[in-house]
């Protein structure tokens, strides 16, 4: 199994987070225990399973974490979506982190195939 940090869904995750980090900071301070703190532990959560999926080194778990770091990739396109019906972001402004939610959740989905298919191959037994 490669590093988790050379895959480039986790580092896209990682600056998915960084932007969330910056769409938030022009959020109103009535919102810092709100979505800022919500979407910021979505963002945040999204590399972070992937690191702990690949830090249990079995294509079990990993496919586990996949599946969670996608679930709070849709969370977070769901909180980005809100902030712009309540007026906290543009469009424009939210666009880069819809944008990379959207790559992020087709990267999960088929690195997750990907690990489900290793995991079904049976090992051999030299």
């Amino acid at each position: 199994m490669a590093a988790y940090t050379d895959l480039k869904v986790w580092q896209k995750s990682m600056e998915l987070a960084e932007c969330i980090y910056g769409l938030t900071s022009r959020f109103p301070r009535e919102e810092t225990y709100g979505l800022t703190a919500q979407m910021r532990r979505a963002a945040v959560s999204i590399p972070s399973n992937i690191a702990e999926g690949y830090g249990r080194e079995q294509p079990g778990y990993v496919a586990q974490f996949l599946r969670i770091a996608l679930g709070s990739t849709r969370e977070l396109e769901t909180q980005l979506k809100l902030t712009v019906r309540l007026k906290l972001a543009t469009e424009e402004h939210s666009r880069e982190a819809s944008s990379l939610c959207d790559e992020i959740g087709r990267m999960l989905r088929s690195l997750l195939r990907t690990v489900e298919a290793r995991s079904r191959i049976p090992a051999s037994d030299c």
